[in-house]
């Protein structure tokens, strides 16, 4: 640590960033924000210098839409725990040069991770899979869904982290925000939760104790509880990924279904044993009950 702490020099304004040949902005998840940051920063940075963003859901493409230079703009989206989960997606806009690209998968090869071409769209991959798996769970919790069922439907899938997990994880007010961000490119698969929407208004932070219990004041703002089951949640949880996954594929966010499935893998720690989504709604039943044939016969 003394070793990497040496060579890191602190900043306390964008023009001490002049000199770099690369500069990763980080910041607040508002697309108005990171424009004007990369627009300040093109005024002072040299002309080779590369601009990425570690955004999780915003559109690169826009982000760099009013600059002089955008072909230098790329997205390099790290995962948390960025120490540990070995994905970076990579997002080239529609204007990104060659060298620009290349840039992103070298940083990407000298941190030791595993690089990912992803069309830019909202969510890019394992956001939007992930998005999709709150969104239809907590879609569910409105029409009364227990919170034990919500954990108890992705158990057989052995993910790392159940639904309210991972929302305490990226916390509800960002979950709540990519959401939005979400509902809004895809309103007919992606709708907003009232329940999510209620914790964010009370200021709740995580829905979880320390002993991993649902929270008295995250279970006074659930609805009545209805007669929707475990197997109810599973069944519409993997229909909607078989859908998204397909929709992915038609829209040609990556080359093909394997590369969805690294990106579950090393981005979202999805277990080694489901194959990171699709051998598993192929065994499952599930890709043939919604697209009428399973992903390994595309």
């Amino acid at each position: 640590m003394t070793a990497y702490g040496a060579r890191l020099k602190p900043a306390t304004a964008l023009s001490d960033l002049a000199a770099c040949d690369l500069i990763i902005e980080a910041i607040v998840e508002k697309l108005e924000v990171k424009q004007s940051v990369f627009q300040q920063l093109e005024s002072l940075v040299r002309p080779q210098t590369v601009l990425a963003t570690n955004t999780s859901s915003l559109s690169v493409n826009e982000m760099s839409a009013h600059l002089r230079h955008p072909e230098r703009v790329v997205g390099i989206h790290f995962f948390n725990p960025v120490a540990v989960m070995p994905l970076v997606e990579i997002i080239p806009t529609e204007r990104t040069n060659d060298v620009t690209l290349a840039t992103a998968f070298a940083v990407a090869g000298k941190l030791k991770k595993t690089a990912v071409k992803v069309v830019d769209s909202p969510g890019f991959v394992v956001n939007r899979i992930l998005l999709r798996e709150l969104a239809v769970l907590f879609a569910m919790v409105d029409d009364g869904l227990s919170l034990e069922n919500v954990v108890k439907s992705t158990e057989k899938m052995g993910l790392p982290m159940d639904a309210l997990q991972l929302l305490d994880l990226v916390g509800p007010a960002v979950g709540l925000h990519v959401n939005e961000t979400m509902h809004h490119a895809y309103p007919s698969r992606f709708k907003l939760s009232n329940f999510l929407t209620q914790i964010v208004s009370n200021k709740i932070t995580k829905l979880l104790d320390e002993q991993g219990h649902v929270k008295p004041e995250v279970r006074a703002l659930l609805p009545k509880e209805s007669s929707l089951t475990v197997e109810d949640a599973r069944l519409a949880l993997e229909n909607a990924l078989v859908e998204e996954i397909s929709i992915m594929l038609d829209e040609k966010i990556v080359d093909d279904v394997s590369q969805i499935d690294l990106c579950m893998l090393v981005g979202a720690g999805w277990p080694f044993a489901i194959g990171g989504g699709s051998p598993y709604l192929d065994y499952s039943g599930a890709s043939t009950r919604v697209r009428g044939k399973t992903f390994g016969a595309a």
